[in-house]
């Protein structure tokens, strides 16, 4: 493809299972051009999430990106984190090599904000798989990067469904006062929330597709989906487990793997019971000024394909391996994990 004509993003993470493969699917697609990954607190510490980050880039032979570590705690919240999806790593299962690629000094939310205001107005798409600190941080610090940056697509919230809370999803509630902000900013937002993302199920034919790659990138995304798919069935009674931040990097790779409903969106600040939840207002056709929009339904198979293409297309980068892929496919066929 054209490099001109590649859609360049932020990848603003917390790794995280299904952040490893949003990042391995923002590396390996060839109509993305990955500028920066920003690291955040949310399904562990900031310190973890980021050793994380700088991992998977060892595994997937990311370089030439920079790594930047952000907010360490939630603008106003006390650190909340979710051992029981993600472990105590953040990324339990594979083993994870030590990676030599060194940080960039500058504070995430410095990255995030040098880095759209480098490129022309209008080119730089920020895709947040995280707690939104980093991002409503850079759109106050620097204000001009709303009228610059493209879209924001992130993965968060639901407009009929939780999973932190009876309403509110993970993302959004543990800082609700950061997805406030990016909500209401004007740029344009898709929200890719949990009633597409429960639809991005890693099912039996998708494990298979991926083990017949045979690499150790590939070996390592089955190791995740091993561990993920237990702790989703023992947590959430899910039978495969949702994989849900690389729908936010398929949407910019194309659009068409999904559909989406422009309508208003809000988060609920104040409510004892509604804390975070992401209000959806589809009472009457959105206003010709909306700037929001969610995710509706995907197409699985389109979203699995981007995926499993886009470890193949990273071939077999120089790290240590382990066992064979199709062995561990076998295994989580076989549930030996539950």
């Amino acid at each position: 493809m054209d490099p001109n004509t590649r859609k360049k993003i932020i990848l603003d993470c917390d790794p995280g299972h299904d952040d490893a493969v949003a990042m391995l699917l923002a590396h390996g697609n060839p109509d993305i051009e990955l500028l920066a990954v920003t690291t955040v607190v949310g399904n562990q510490t900031l310190e973890k999430v980021t050793r994380n980050a700088l991992s998977v880039a060892t595994i997937a032979g990311i370089t030439g990106v920079p790594f930047a570590a952000g907010c360490d705690r939630p603008l106003v919240r006390t650190i909340e984190t979710a051992p029981s999806i993600h472990g105590d790593s953040g990324m339990d299962g594979p083993e994870q090599p030590e990676s030599t690629i060194e940080l960039d000094p500058r504070h995430a939310v410095d990255l995030i904000i040098e880095t759209v205001m480098a490129h022309e107005p209008g080119t730089v798409t920020l895709v947040p798989t995280a707690g939104l600190t980093n991002i409503a941080m850079a759109a106050r610090k620097e204000p001009r990067i709303v009228e610059r940056v493209k879209e924001v697509v992130l993965m968060g919230g639901g407009y009929h469904v939780g999973n932190w809370s009876a309403v509110a999803e993970f993302n959004i509630i543990i800082d609700p006062e950061a997805a406030h902000i990016v909500f209401n900013e004007k740029w344009p937002v898709v929200m890719v929330g949990l009633d597409l993302t429960h639809q991005a199920l890693a099912t039996d034919e998708v494990v298979n597709n991926i083990a017949a790659i045979g690499t150790k990138p590939a070996k390592f995304v089955l190791e995740l989906m091993e561990f993920f798919k237990k702790t989703y069935k023992d947590a959430q009674g899910f039978d495969f487990p949702p994989v849900h931040d690389p729908c936010a990097v398929a949407y910019v790779i194309d659009p068409s793997v999904m559909t989406t409903r422009k309508v208003p969106v809000d988060i609920e600040l104040q409510g004892k019971l509604t804390l975070g939840m992401t209000v959806a207002d589809f009472r009457a056709p959105a206003p010709e000024d909306c700037h929001t929009s969610v995710a509706v339904d995907l197409d699985h198979k389109k979203f699995w394909d981007l995926v499993t293409d886009a470890i193949q297309r990273i071939g077999e980068p120089t790290h240590d391996g382990g066992a064979d892929a199709t062995v561990i496919a076998e295994t989580v066929l076989a549930g030996e994990s539950n």
